[in-house]
């Protein structure tokens, strides 16, 4: 699968950054960010391939929070195929993963079927109403988790059930709740940059 990107060269030795956007978004929403909160870092931001009235996205959806779960699978093994081929490429020894909303979830997807492709992975305002397969290879991932209390989209009693299973997984997780929706806070990504110590040093966020 070829995906339209923004690549930024890292340093030697540096971690891969992999950046996912949120739908509407593109390969520029967060590459800078991720630049900035691992300086020098390769940073790759693949867009979503699928247009939902003009709006990129990374697999089809027949509603809000209703997925098509035959692209969805179709999507999912594509995008791992592309994320392996790039580690694989860099040699890089830690790999990051951090997607938003649509983003989140086409990362999450990913990582329950392929975890060994990350070391670090942040999903901000995941949404997976699916009931995943035990994954054994997420025990020891480390994983941050971010959401608003008051998100319409991605509701939190879901993203609790998500917390539960990666706890129940194993995962090194972590977790951050702001009182808003689905916007993206100024103490949720002071998290992010915490949970990204010791690769990042202090920004203007």
């Amino acid at each position: 699968m070829s995906y339209h990107v923004a690549r930024s060269e890292g340093a030697p030795d540096a971690p891969l950054f992999f950046t996912f956007h949120g739908t509407g978004g593109d390969e520029t929403q967060f590459h800078a960010l991720a630049a900035q909160l691992v300086p020098g870092a390769q940073v790759i931001s693949p867009r979503g391939d699928v247009s939902e009235n003009g709006m990129n996205r990374y697999f089809r959806r027949t509603g809000e929070g209703v997925y098509d779960m035959e692209d969805l699978g179709k999507r999912t093994r594509a995008m791992a195929a592309f994320l392996a081929t790039e580690k694989a490429r860099s040699g890089a020894g830690r790999v990051i993963g951090m997607g938003y909303s649509n983003g989140a979830n086409i990362l999450a997807s990913v990582a329950l079927d392929h975890p060994e492709i990350f070391d670090d992975i942040i999903l901000m305002h995941p949404l997976i109403p699916w009931e995943p397969a035990p994954q054994p290879g997420l025990k020891g991932r480390r994983t941050l988790i971010t959401a608003g209390r008051r998100d319409p989209i991605c509701p939190p009693e879901q993203t609790e059930r998500l917390v539960r299973y990666l706890s129940g997984q194993g995962s090194e997780l972590t977790t951050h709740w702001h009182e808003g929706g689905h916007e993206i806070s100024r103490e949720e990504m002071s998290e992010v940059q915490k949970f990204l110590t010791p690769a990042t040093t202090n920004v203007s966020l």
